[in-house]
C-alpha cells in the first residue's frame, strides 16, 4: 500500500523545522514508520546544491539559474528518497517541495508560472503532496526571528522584505486554488500551540484513511 506525503511551507522564519521535528518525534511515539526530508536536500547530491543556493556570496546567481538547481535537486530526492519511501508504504515529511518554487520562484522573482509548472512536473514525475502544512507568520516577524536565532542567515534571507511580502502573497494564492490540499496554521503563536493544532491536522488526515 502505498505510504501518505505530507508537505510543510511558509515563509522565512515560520519555524517549519522545528515544527517537522517535533511532529516527527511525536508521531514515531505513535507507532508510525516515517520518512523525514527536507528541500533543497534530502540526497547527497541535493545538500551539496544546496549548500549552492544558500551561499550567500552566490549574489550573481541568475533566477532562472536558481530554479534549475532547485529542480535538480528535486528531481534526485524524488527518484531516490521520496518514492521508494511511499511505496514502501512510508509517511513522509517533506520540510518544503515544489509549493516552495512557485512562491519564492514564481511571485517572489516573477518567473512565469507556465514555465515553473512544466519544469516541476519533469522534476517530480508528477508526484502531489497529499497534504500540505502551511505556517502563516508575517514577513517582518518571521525576519525578525532568523535574526534572532543565532543561525547564518542564507541567500533568500537577506532579501528585500518586498521580495517576501510577494512570497506571502503567492502562498495565498496558492492555497486558495487547491483549498482541499491546504491546512493554514497561524505560527505566531507559542511552540506548543502551534505543535498542538499541526498533530490534529495530521491525524486528521491519517484518520481518515482508515
Amino acid at each position: 500500500m502505498r505510504g501518505r506525503f505530507i508537505t510543510f511551507e511558509g515563509p522565512e522564519g515560520c519555524g517549519k523545522t522545528t515544527q517537522v521535528g517535533l511532529l516527527a518525534s511525536w508521531l514515531t511515539s505513535q507507532g508510525l514508520d516515517l520518512v523525514v526530508t527536507r528541500e533543497p536536500g534530502g540526497t547527497p547530491i541535493g545538500e551539496k546544491i544546496r549548500d549552492l543556493l544558500h551561499d550567500r556570496h552566490h549574489t550573481e546567481m541568475t533566477p532562472e539559474a536558481e530554479i534549475l538547481l532547485y529542480s535538480a535537486a528535486r528531481a534526485q530526492h524524488v527518484a531516490r528518497v521520496i518514492r521508494p519511501a511511499l511505496e514502501a508504504g512510508k509517511l513522509v515529511l517533506c520540510d518544503r517541495f515544489y509549493d516552495s518554487t512557485y512562491a519564492y520562484q514564481g511571485y517572489g522573482r516573477g518567473l512565469p508560472m507556465e514555465a515553473l509548472r512544466h519544469i516541476t512536473t519533469f522534476a517530480t514525475g508528477g508526484l502531489t503532496p497529499d497534504l500540505t502544512v502551511y505556517l502563516d507568520v508575517a514577513p517582518e516577524v518571521g525576519l525578525r526571528r532568523r535574526q534572532k536565532s543565532g543561525e547564518a542567515l542564507n541567500r533568500l534571507d537577506l532579501e528585500a522584505l518586498d521580495f517576501h511580502r510577494r512570497v506571502q502573497a503567492g502562498y495565498l494564492d496558492l492555497i486558495s486554488a487547491e483549498p482541499n490540499r491546504w491546512r493554514a496554521v497561524d505560527a505566531s503563536g507559542s511552540i506548543e500551540t502551534v505543535q498542538s493544532i499541526i498533530r490534529g491536522v495530521v491525524m486528521d488526515m491519517l484518520s481518515s484513511d482508515s
